[in-house]
């Protein structure tokens, strides 16, 4: 009961917020982020530890710097989902900078899957896809403990053109479906899943438990594969959001092949703005056998 009180509080808090022009916004965030490091001290450790084993060449104090700007980028996205849910799509029309083939989708033959890089300002995604083009879209989704945010996730996130959500839990067989008829895929697979369908391939030379099934799917449907980065520019400048050209020889018919493909081409775009990817996500988790904890 105190959650779910405690959210409509929270949602209430963004909705108002939204309003903010967005220097206003930004700033708040970044004072959010400073504080989630103070307080949120288990994520702070495993970004310290990503920035340790991914950018060893780097003193602490840089990574420390590195990380701290991390928190505050953090702080300034999840004030952000205000604006991804409530504003306007005119607002938000003027709040991105759209680079690249939007229209790559309406025009393929082919099916169309958006390789989604877990950079900060992901959630950008969903409405520059649905305002700038015209191909329904299907993604998956972590229902949320909290069914009062769940709700207001699965709203936000359908707000604009035609789009589908499909629960983790009910498996592969339901996006096939909607592939099928016609919807492209946006697909963030960047995390550890554990290691069903995955190997371990180097990211910035750490083994990673790294999923083989996006080059699999794109290889056996036939799709093109078009990755988005999205980059939080500074003060109130906006969002860019990038339609990358497709990764060459991706997919290749090798999917282990292809996850180091992918990983070299994500390493590249990490290290452009390091700040703005996800480090307090535990990617090292699951270890080849025999090997230790890294966190």
């Amino acid at each position: 009961m105190l959650g779910r009180l405690f959210a409509r509080l929270l949602l209430g808090l963004l909705w108002l917020l939204h309003f903010l022009p967005l220097p206003m916004l930004t700033a708040l965030g970044r004072g959010l982020g400073a504080l989630l490091w103070r307080l949120a001290k288990s994520r702070k450790r495993i970004a310290l530890r990503n920035l340790e084993l991914c950018f060893p060449e780097l003193d602490a104090v840089a990574r420390e710097a590195l990380a701290r700007e991390h928190f505050a980028l953090m702080g300034r996205g999840f004030l952000e989902r205000g604006l991804l849910w409530y504003a306007s799509a005119e607002r938000l029309k003027k709040l991105m900078h759209i680079e690249g083939d939007f229209g790559l989708a309406d025009r393929s033959e082919q099916p169309v899957m958006w390789l989604l890089p877990h950079f900060i300002g992901l959630e950008w995604s969903g409405p520059a896809l649905m305002l700038r083009q015209q191909t329904p879209a299907v993604d998956v989704y972590q229902a949320q403990s909290n069914p009062v945010f769940d709700k207001q996730m699965l709203t936000g996130r359908g707000r604009f053109g035609k789009n589908a959500l499909v629960d983790r839990h009910d498996g592969i067989r339901p996006v096939l479906r909607f592939i099928k008829q016609g919807y492209g895929f946006v697909n963030a697979p960047d995390m550890d899943f554990g290691q069903k369908d995955s190997a371990f391939v180097p990211f910035f030379g750490v083994p990673a438990c790294t999923l083989l099934a996006p080059a699999r799917m794109a290889d056996s449907q036939k799709m093109i594969v078009q990755p988005l980065v999205i980059t939080m520019l500074p003060g109130g400048e906006g969002i860019r959001i990038e339609a990358c050209d497709p990764i060459p020889n991706y997919p290749s018919g090798d999917a282990l092949a292809d996850a180091h493909t992918f990983h070299a081409w994500l390493e590249q775009r990490i290290r452009a703005n390091p700040a703005q990817y996800l480090w307090v996500h535990k990617r090292f988790k699951t270890r080849p056998p025999g090997e230790p904890s890294l966190y």
